[in-house]
């Protein structure tokens, strides 16, 4: 990912001295594995791992031009600092024992940050949705009115979405908080699976049950997907913003900062763009999540047709998802709601919300579903082609006025009179969570 869409604390996860600094963990997590089982002496592993350190990620360069081979060359570059111990550096091992069970780790690295970038959206979206539980705003299908609904009522789902995406995330992450010391095939032809067993628990995952040369990739495939699911979302709610920002509706504005420029030519213009670039910056993570799937499908106990895409695709979207969930809480924290444009743009539609109400108010009164359909929608046609108010329509109809009471069927109050049992259902969700923190 460019620079302008990583931040520093997941970049510094996926940065090439933290991949080695990982690599050199498995490393030694393994000989203390090899000691605990008597085959190394535990003096010569002390010794190894009191002089060993990661290699510069320039060192390990300059070997590879040589070698053709990363881990090679990295564990060349840490050898050469052990002398007669070095022997025993990378014992027993093959390099997808090193490389996959330090990506599982690197996952869980960035996996936390995930997880509290997430945490940090769901509270403000939270904290909106409360300040604005009465904020009346018209709801639309289709991108037309539909009928009214509170812009609370709106972050609701936006918080219940968050909270789903986040036990995704969870499930995902933990699928993958698995390493293997498996050897070449799988079969632990060169190591055991006490090395294995041993050598994971310090680095705190389990052992697989059962791999190849790798990890199976569906593990990783769901991360990614995952990942994608989490974007999508942010995608949906910024798109929203996105059309509440429009001209024609100015019902929110993003947050606009003094000095800011909106366009190079147009001095008037406040643009979504932070918005755009959500929605832009989850296509990419859409794509990767496809390539995640793409690599499931490998020949016989491994190729490495996977290993060129996944350098690319999974740091790519940990770093985009990761400055994505960072720009919507700072959208949503600073995010301008306009509650009087939310009214006006209520009121436009000459009270054509009510017609559901009314054909259920015609139904009770004894006319088939048919007939009152075909009264409601004269009604509101001529209020849409004639620009007249629809209940003065309907005031106006004997068909229509002499069988309903219309200050019941034009009632605002009906459309969020339950919106108390969706906000309890928010308050249970956010107790429940602050219950599980607390005993974490």
């Amino acid at each position: 990912m460019i620079a302008r869409y990583s931040r520093p604390a997941m970049a510094r996860i996926w940065s090439d001295e933290a991949k080695l600094r990982r690599w050199l963990d498995v490393e030694l997590a393994a000989l203390e594995g090899w000691a605990q089982a008597g085959v190394i002496p535990g003096e010569t592993v002390a010794a190894i791992r009191e002089r060993a350190v990661p290699p510069t990620p320039q060192r390990v360069a300059e070997i590879e031009r040589e070698t053709n081979h990363d881990v090679a060359a990295f564990v060349d570059a840490v050898a050469e600092q052990l002398g007669e111990e070095g022997r025993w550096f990378h014992y027993g091992l093959t390099s997808s024992d090193v490389l996959d069970t330090a990506l599982a780790l690197a996952v869980q690295d960035a996996g936390a940050v995930v997880l509290e970038g997430v945490d940090r959206a769901f509270r403000a979206v939270v904290a909106r949705a409360e300040q604005h539980r009465r904020t009346l705003c018209m709801g639309r299908t289709h991108g037309v009115h539909a009928e009214p609904t509170t812009f609370g009522l709106k972050l609701v789902g936006w918080a219940f979405a968050l909270d789903r995406e986040r036990a995704r995330l969870e499930r995902a992450f933990e699928g993958l908080r698995f390493g293997k010391l498996s050897g070449a095939v799988g079969t632990y032809s060169a190591t055991g699976p006490e090395i294995e067993r041993a050598a994971c628990e310090r680095l705190g995952l389990e052992p697989a049950p059962s791999s190849t040369q790798i990890l199976q990739r569906d593990r990783h495939a769901e991360v990614l997907s995952a990942l994608a699911l989490l974007a999508s979302s942010l995608d949906r709610f910024a798109t929203e913003i996105r059309h509440l920002a429009r001209t024609e509706v100015r019902e929110v504005e993003e947050p606009f900062g003094r000095g800011q420029k909106g366009s190079s030519a147009m001095p008037h213009k406040r643009n979504p763009i932070t918005a755009e670039r959500i929605c832009g910056l989850a296509r990419v993570v859409r794509a990767n999540a496809l390539v995640g799937l793409e690599n499931v499908a490998l020949w016989h106990e491994r190729d490495i047709s996977h290993s060129s895409a996944e350098r690319v695709v999974l740091p790519d979207s940990f770093l985009a998802v990761d400055y994505m969930l960072d720009r919507f809480a700072w959208l949503v924290e600073g995010l301008v709601v306009r509650e009087e444009r939310m009214r006006e743009n209520l009121e436009s539609s000459h009270g054509l919300f009510f017609s559901q109400r009314l054909l259920l108010a015609l139904v009770e009164s004894g006319l088939a579903r048919d007939e009152a359909y075909r009264l409601v929608q004269r009604a509101a046609m001529r209020a849409w082609d004639e620009r007249v108010g629809f209940r003065e329509l309907a005031e106006g109809d004997a068909e229509i006025a002499g069988r309903v009471d219309l200050d019941a069927v034009c009632d605002l109050g009906a459309y969020t009179r339950h919106a108390g049992a969706v906000f309890e259902r928010l308050r249970a969700l956010v107790a429940a969570r602050e219950a599980e923190g607390a005993r974490a």
